[in-house]
């Protein structure tokens, strides 16, 4: 879709765009004369000057400038130009405080292969890893992983940034990644009801036992979120693409999924469940406020 892009250039908007695609004209390299009637001297004067520049900007070195330059809701066009450098990301935390909590893993996929980081141990490769990727893709990472990751670290992450939650929104997915998931036809199997607040409970019990299992229990928890995003993305893009003329042309087959790298302990997961329905009966709340009880327990398991 990139090169069949026109709403990056300041004062043509989708709807000018739809136009220039209905005159016979879907890509750069057909912007020619004889002009559209409708486009006027100047404005043909504008888009050949911002296509020159374009077709620089295109490049891998240049993703972010002509990034910048697209709509918000429009920069899933980029994904395809650049998914030999992207990193899935997802992180784990004690807690939702961005003062008072703290990362406890990380998952990097890269359509391949899937990477993670764990506190205490290798956390501090990540800040080297993560630089051999051009485009950054989560689900609610503009509001949470990404300013967690650059607090922890110290240093911002100048990667291009696709955000799910506000492109599945957009296609009517709501509900939290779980959720979107579910809407999406993805399985999680064993993993279906384990969430963040499973997380926390996993990453205290770890810490109290140094249990392996507990670790990789976590682990494979938090690889399958950064790897659905690949599929996630792949669904989102296809459902855009139906908008356009470009629909079969562009459309993307799914990924194939890597093998697990980790597997959780079902016997554990079952006993979290029993804690999690006995904190929610005794708190009376809702799962978000079992979730907050949670982060000052001392002792889950």
């Amino acid at each position: 879709m990139l090169f069949n892009t026109f709403v990056h250039i300041p004062g043509i908007g989708e709807t000018t765009e739809r136009r220039i695609w209905q005159a016979g004209i879907t890509n750069w390299d057909e912007f020619k004369e004889p002009y559209p009637e409708f486009l006027s001297g100047q404005k043909v004067r504008l888009i050949n000057d911002h296509l020159a520049r374009s077709r620089v900007q295109s490049g891998q070195q240049a993703t972010r400038e002509f990034f910048r330059q697209l709509p918000a809701s429009q920069r899933w066009r980029v994904f395809p130009h650049y998914r030999d450098s992207v990193a899935y990301l997802d992180i784990e935390t004690t807690g939702l405080s961005f003062t008072d909590h703290c990362i406890t893993t990380i998952s990097l996929y890269d359509g391949a292969r899937v990477y993670t980081y764990v506190a205490g141990e290798n956390l501090a490769d990540f800040a080297e890893d993560i630089g051999r990727y051009q485009l950054l893709v989560t689900y609610n990472g503009k509001a949470f992983d990404i300013p967690m990751i650059e607090k922890h670290f110290g240093f911002r992450l100048p990667q291009t940034h696709i955000d799910l939650r506000p492109l599945l929104q957009g296609l009517g997915f709501v509900g939290g990644l779980k959720g979107c998931e579910r809407q999406m036809g993805l399985d999680r199997g064993e993993l279906a009801g384990v969430d963040g607040y499973f997380a926390v409970l996993l990453w205290r019990e770890y810490r109290r036992t140094g249990a392996r299992r507990v670790l990789e229990t976590l682990l494979a928890y938090n690889a399958e979120d950064a790897v659905n995003l690949e599929s996630l993305l792949v669904q989102a893009y296809n459902l855009k693409l139906q908008s356009t003329p470009f629909a079969e042309s562009h459309r993307l087959p799914m990924p194939i999924l890597p093998e697990k790298s980790f597997l959780p302990d079902m016997e554990l997961i079952g006993r979290l469940r029993g804690v999690a329905s006995g904190m929610l009966k005794k708190s009376g709340e809702s799962p978000a406020g079992c979730r907050a009880l949670s982060m000052g327990a001392s002792r889950v398991l």
